[in-house]
């Protein structure tokens, strides 16, 4: 069993948070059905998949345990097909600009008359409503805008962009999934489904709820670079090694700061911990000091001494950690063209009810026939669908 078999979502997102939500709901058992325009219905794919793009399709992640179907929402008969699949959903998941439902006769409101307890949830750059609703943004508009990317980088520099880890997979594609989960128990106990509006703004300025808190208190603004765990503090940062390598130190407790001191014969430095006037004289030791060993020698020694120490890994070393290949974060799919196909593994784990991947991403509507049989549609006027350019 798995914890969300049962489920059944449908899949508009086309940018990563939405698939990437979609994702973690469908290894952890859902069934997550993808509405993909057909070719020739979006400016994203003007004709068929070339063969480059078909073994690309191998590799996208964001889509196994997924299936696709072609739809153009745009013709009649299309968003007659769409209407039947809403009345055996649980969950829609779009992530168009404000109005682009409503104006495809797909929105919350309308197909929530069709299926009450419905849960709809809308991933947008700034959320449903308010002054920016229709300005449109990706993850390093919204760090930007939500505060966070003035606050990442080294002390006088410029801001570094942190992949779209932030607003895109750390911040909306989380909330979205919890918005989710959350509705659905509150449907388990007032037979209503719901609208789940997650704005990519508002994730990134929940991300930042503790620094927020200290400025509320305060009233003085974080400055780059300058915060204990921003890079300013020695026992708090990257240091290179002997090999040309890099490790991290991450202590903030007293005790541990105590252990390591000891660790590296500077009992002396102990006391200087929380003494800012001290940080420079302290960062200037820990710089020559880690360059006396390996990044990997730093990391035994240190590590078997409970201090917060990490490696600083390239992704092919991420990929070949004993550690990592044990918590099955790297899997190995069989693909019919392809062979073995590596994927990241499922993060969340569950003890009764584990996740698992069950099917490989499907090129883009290779469930469609499958998926009309099964709502009554005959093999004829599947044909005729396809030759309108309804179905894809």
């Amino acid at each position: 069993m798995l914890a969300l078999e049962g489920i059944r979502i449908l899949d508009l997102s086309r940018a990563a948070p939405g698939p990437f939500c979609s994702m973690i709901l469908s290894d952890l058992g859902a069934e997550v059905i993808k509405i993909e325009a057909p070719p020739g219905a979006s400016r994203l794919r003007a004709g068929a998949a070339s063969d480059e793009e078909k073994r690309g399709v191998a590799y996208q992640t964001l889509s196994r345990n997924k299936k696709s179907i072609g739809l153009n929402l745009r013709s009649e008969a299309a968003r007659r097909i769409f209407y039947q699949l809403v009345e055996q959903a649980d969950v829609i998941i779009e992530g168009f600009r404000p109005g682009v439902v409503k104006d495809l006769g797909i929105d919350y409101e309308t197909v929530s008359q069709i299926n009450p307890q419905i849960v709809y949830g809308s991933i947008s750059s700034y959320g449903q409503d308010g002054p920016y609703r229709d300005v449109i943004a990706h993850d390093l508009n919204a760090i930007a805008m939500g505060g966070a990317l003035d606050l990442i980088g080294e002390r006088g520099g410029r801001p570094v962009i942190p992949l779209n880890l932030v607003a895109d997979f750390g911040g909306s594609a989380m909330c979205l999934g919890i918005g989710i989960l959350s509705a659905l128990i509150a449907r388990s106990k007032t037979g209503k489904g719901q609208y789940v509006d997650i704005s990519m703004l508002d994730s990134v300025i929940g991300l930042l709820t503790s620094v927020a808190a200290g400025y509320f208190r305060d009233n003085i603004v974080p400055k780059r670079g300058e915060g204990a765990t921003a890079g300013a503090a020695p026992y708090y940062n990257i240091y290179e090694t002997k090999d040309g390598k890099r490790i991290t130190i991450g202590i903030l407790e007293p005790w541990i700061w105590e252990n390591f001191c000891r660790e590296i014969g500077k009992e002396d430095f102990i006391a200087y911990q929380a003494d800012k006037t001290k940080w420079e004289e302290l960062s200037t030791y820990l710089t020559q000091l880690f360059l006396t060993k390996n990044r990997d020698e730093w990391f035994e020694l240190l590590s078997r001494k409970n201090i917060f120490i990490g490696k600083v890994y390239s992704l092919d070393e991420v990929f070949t950690d004993p550690h990592v290949l044990h918590r099955q974060m790297v899997i190995v799919m069989e693909h019919p063209t392809e062979g073995k196909v590596k994927q990241v593994g499922i993060a969340v784990k569950l003890s009764d009810t584990p996740g698992a991947i069950r099917s490989r991403p499907p090129m883009l509507g290779e469930h469609t026939e499958e998926i009309l049989a099964g709502l009554g549609y005959s093999a004829p006027r599947i044909k005729e669908l396809r030759q309108q350019g309804a179905i894809g």
